[in-house]
């Protein structure tokens, strides 16, 4: 991993490479360590990552996001191997952890 040096960006450019790493599919906490990869300091500017991704709409709550690919996991196994009673307990277990994390962000359920 080298470390480019480049000059201070200016706020709207910030801006620009924040949504375009964002579209990429990174959360908002990748999105700071790439950057910061890159010798772009996002302290350095007076918006927070998380806030501009809000703006354009494209802010993903990260505990959403990993609770529903470990239950997305959890079901795929499930589907392979129906003799597996943990894994069943598990999926329910998941789901409800989904469930909750959606009712405290004001989500609709699925």
């Amino acid at each position: 991993m080298s470390k480019e040096k480049t000059g201070k960006l200016s706020q709207t450019d910030f801006e620009k490479k924040v949504i375009e790493l964002a579209k990429t599919g990174l959360t908002a906490e990748k999105i700071g360590e790439k950057l910061k990869q890159q010798g772009i300091h996002p302290k350095e500017y007076s918006k927070k990552i998380s806030k501009i991704l809000k703006e354009k709409e494209l802010y993903v709550n990260p505990d959403l996001k990993n609770i529903e690919a470990k239950l997305e996991r959890i079901k795929k196994h499930y589907e392979k191997n129906k003799q597996d009673k943990r894994a069943m307990r598990e999926k329910d277990r998941v789901f409800s952890q989904l469930r909750k994390i959606k009712k405290y962000l004001k989500l609709p359920l699925k």
